[in-house]
């Protein structure tokens, strides 16, 4: 039998500030043209305004796309990790390791009906939660088999939008290395969704250390030169043009998760490229996100509170700290529409593919370095001691 986390309606997590920690950055990782994975922010591109009208529809027959069949599972995170305690010599300090698109579904809980399931593992006192692969495979191929909306647009042409906008917004230096052809021809570059600069933060809700892991679109300026200090990231998000009510609400609604996903990593602006029913790109907007919940208030009509979002996942994450305290593979499943949060245990040992051989051997051999150091400065500590025994005569 599952256990279960009741979600309650938003009013009950209402009232309460629960403490948050600023997302820091501390380590980073890039996917190259063909998904290959490298240390560092070789993929980071930097924010440059598309023109306006764009064509988001061209070339999308040449779209070169991630084959999400993949199952990645937490990989690239831990091996910036393990990358990041070898510097250090010391394991993070977090109480759960997770990709951003998870706490963004749980943070969104209270007011999303979304179904979702998540595969979770304890490895030396972190929970490392991941997508349940298959179940999000089975549901989005089952989005993309439904039939073309009334106006003839696919699924797969609305998500190709969004990346076209982020290639039209986007460049691969800082502006000023960066030719004016560079510039002008980008409608012309083959667009390509395998390329990714992920940011690994330090973050936290309440009482647990969370280090999650996710995709940045691209930076404003430069990286800060102090390692932690705020970065100027930019969230690139298209949507459709705001032309009545109906669909400002929509929009509000909309801004729920494009909220969370700016708040999780830390972006402090989201640029929004408004297109209309043909994806012509007419106008864009920025955003700051800290301002969007007050915004959203201001008009009305969409109802959430981001305070209720913060305190749900902060109380969330405690009850998942307390029933997931052993080896074994744990299943999180939040039916459509669901009550309730199930936890269910589907393997009795080992971690299942979540956490890495790479990973685990690491920790092991960091554990004997920690050893092996605490060994020498006791064995330091003895001769010290010895030392003075054998002084004490000869001052007497």
């Amino acid at each position: 039998m599952p256990i279960e986390f009741t979600i309650q309606p938003p009013d009950h997590y209402a009232g309460v500030n629960e403490p948050v920690k600023r997302p820091r950055e501390f380590t980073c990782f890039s996917y190259d043209r063909e998904r290959r994975f490298h240390l560092g922010d070789r993929s980071l591109k930097w924010f440059y305004p598309a023109y306006i009208p764009s064509d988001l529809s061209r070339g999308y027959q040449n779209w070169q796309r991630h084959d999400d069949s993949i199952d990645e599972h937490l990989d690239g995170l831990l091996a910036a990790i393990a990358d990041y305690e070898k510097q250090t010599g010391k394991p993070i300090d977090a109480h759960v390791t997770t990709w951003r698109g998870m706490m963004t579904k749980i943070m969104a809980t209270p007011y999303d009906q979304e179904e979702w399931e998540m595969n979770a593992t304890f490895y030396r006192g972190c929970i490392f939660i991941e997508e349940n692969h298959a179940f999000a495979r089975r549901k989005k191929m089952m989005e993309s088999s439904r039939p073309a909306r009334s106006d003839g647009i696919s699924p797969n042409l609305m998500q190709y939008w969004g990346y076209k906008f982020e290639t039209l917004s986007t460049i691969p230096r800082p502006w000023g290395e960066v030719s004016r052809d560079e510039i002008e021809s980008r409608d012309d570059e083959i667009v390509n969704n395998m390329e990714q600069y992920c940011s690994v933060v330090r973050t936290g809700f309440g009482n647990t250390i969370v280090c999650l892991g996710g995709e940045v679109d691209a930076i404003w300026d430069a990286k800060p030169e102090t390692p932690g200090e705020p970065i100027n990231w930019v969230e690139l998000k298209t949507s459709r043009m705001i032309t009545n009510t109906g669909i400002q609400t929509a929009f509000d609604q909309k801004l729920l998760k494009y909220w969370i996903q700016s708040f999780l990593l830390g972006v402090p602006r989201i640029i929004v490229g408004f297109r209309d029913q043909d994806g012509i790109l007419r106008s864009m907007e920025e955003y700051e996100t800290l301002n969007i919940p007050y915004e959203v208030r201001r008009r009305g009509l969409a109802k959430w509170d981001g305070n209720v979002c913060i305190r749900f996942a902060a109380l969330f994450l405690q009850w998942l700290r307390l029933n997931i305290t052993e080896e074994g593979v744990w299943r999180i499943r939040r039916p459509f529409r669901g009550s309730r949060i199930e936890l269910t245990k589907i393997e009795q040992v080992g971690h299942g593919a979540i956490i890495t051989e790479e990973f685990m051997n690491w920790r092991i051999k960091l554990d004997l370095q920690k050893a092996k150091q605490q060994a020498l400065e006791e064995g330091k500590q003895d001769q010290g001691e010895e030392g003075q025994k054998a002084a004490a005569p000869a001052a007497a």
